[in-house]
Parts: C-alpha cells; structure tokens; sequence
C-alpha cells in the first residue's frame, strides 16, 4: 500500500500542478480539503477523473467522495480495495 500512496502523491501533484511541493510534503493523513492542502470543489472533480482514468473506480455517489477524498490514505485503501485494473 505504500507504493500506491506515493504514486497516488505523485498523481496529485500533477494532475493538480502543485508547483514546488514533492510527494514527501503530503503526510500520509494530511486533510485534502480545508486545512491540509486547501484543495476546493474543481480539484475535487480532478481527483474524481484521476482515480476513474488511472484505476477504474467511478464514484456514484457525491457524498462518498467527501469520505474517499478525506487523505490520501483514505483514497489508497478505497482505490485498493475497488480497483478495477
């Protein structure tokens, strides 16, 4: 699972274009949205494209993403365990 984290830390920084920051500045459970990394509504929609582009995963429902996207380690264990390819 370590692995997927800091590829999903990669993914992020360049699909977001977080200039300047590298893998290592994202804790593990740092908040995405608010306080952690101060991600909003559009990078939202651009974490849900990532994991339906990069690992198959559609969200159906919104108010799932709230909980999926809440650190990246809340992302790495949805994505391991509804990973399609």
């Amino acid at each position: 699972m370590e692995e997927l984290i800091v590829k999903l830390k990669n993914e992020i920084i360049d699909v977001l274009n977080l200039e300047g920051m590298a893998p290592e500045d994202i804790a593990d459970d740092a908040p995405l949205f608010g306080e952690g990394l101060g991600l909003d509504s559009i990078d939202a929609l651009e974490l849900i494209v990532l994991m339906e582009k990069n690992y198959g995963i559609k969200l159906k429902d919104p108010n799932e993403g709230k909980a999926i996207f809440r650190s990246v380690k809340t992302m790495a264990d949805y994505i391991e365990k509804n990973r399609k390819f």
